[in-house]
């Protein structure tokens, strides 16, 4: 009764911040090379919150905007950024030189930065480049430091919890042609089947906000496209140096879950053991969003992290989970 009575004070402490900090300003940030990088900025605090991949963990941070100045903005043909035709211009390096370029636009030398999946690695390196102008950094459920890595199986979560049923029927749209016909509904319909594996119990997919179906750069359509030239033409291809990221100063707090069956659980121990000053939260059972799924876990230790303490249950990861 006491742990549920804690959990209600905690998520109305929540919404109240949320309702104080709501008001963000909306605009773009302009590149050299002309794409237009779609911002939200709001708080009034002495220190700034860098969050790329607005469009996947604003919704659920908005709350530090009661403390901090946080600028979160979506990537380069993700979410409500431009889009982007030339293919080659979808790199991990051009996701560097725009973090840059949000941080000059709004003049910040200092920042806190926050990364989700493949931009926890993306924030890392930011850091790792421009150690001078970062404080701390978070990743969550971040992409391994070289794909293809192989880590221990304890430390891999293989199954599909995505309902077989539902994805024959996906199947039968898309030999239809409805995914063409009709991109936005299909959306619709491929986020019902893919949200399931987000979360470590399928059942739970209430827990997670809504599509992201009302931006075009987010239709499968479009995404096949990007992830054919950004993930799987730079991303997979990009590898970090483990003597590199043995090297890094700055603080990183890593928060996975054990389930996550999109980018492994290893991947976020493997960041941790070689990071001179990392610390792993683990979230068992947790999946690719676990910082949905375990709001009252997450969003006290973020807190905590950014005031400058390690938040309970973060350790430094002592073994190389990888497999020998």
């Amino acid at each position: 009764m006491r742990k549920l009575l804690r959990l209600a004070l905690f998520f109305l402490l929540l919404s109240l911040l949320d309702a104080r900090a709501a008001t963000f300003e909306k605009g773009f940030v302009t590149t050299a090379e002309g794409i237009q990088l779609f911002y939200e900025k709001g708080g009034t605090g002495a220190r700034t919150v860098i969050i790329p991949g607005r469009l996947f963990l604003l919704e659920d941070f908005r709350w530090l905007a009661e403390r901090y100045t946080v600028i979160a903005y979506d990537m380069r043909n993700r979410g409500r950024s431009s889009f982007v035709q030339d293919g080659s211009r979808l790199t991990f390096e051009a996701d560097l030189e725009d973090l840059e370029a949000v941080r000059r636009h709004f003049g910040v030398s200092r920042a806190s930065l926050m990364g989700y999946s493949y931009l926890g690695k993306i924030v890392a390196l930011y850091a790792m480049q421009h150690p001078e102008r970062v404080e701390r950094v978070i990743q969550f459920g971040p992409v391994p430091l070289r794909f293809g890595t192989t880590y221990a199986p304890r430390f891999v979560a293989s199954d599909d919890a995505r309902d077989p049923e539902q994805r024959a029927r996906l199947r039968k749209l898309r030999e239809d042609g409805f995914h063409l016909a009709q991109p936005q509904d299909y959306c619709e319909e491929e986020w019902k089947v893919s949200r399931q594996g987000l979360v470590g119990d399928p059942s739970r997919v209430s827990v997670l906000r809504g599509s992201k179906c009302d931006m075009p750069n987010e239709w499968p359509t479009n995404l096949v496209r990007h992830m054919h030239h950004h993930f799987f033409g730079s991303g997979q291809k990009h590898e970090v140096p483990r003597e590199r990221v043995a090297a890094m100063s700055t603080p990183v707090l890593t928060i996975h879950g054990t389930r996550d069956r999109n980018a492994p659980y290893g991947a976020g121990r493997e960041w941790s053991f070689l990071l001179p000053q990392g610390r792993l939260l683990t979230l068992e059972g947790g999946a690719h969003q676990a910082f949905a799924e375990f709001p009252d876990v997450v969003m006290p230790a973020v807190r905590e992290f950014l005031d400058g303490r390690w938040p309970v249950g973060a350790v430094k990861v002592s073994e190389d989970p990888r497999t020998p």
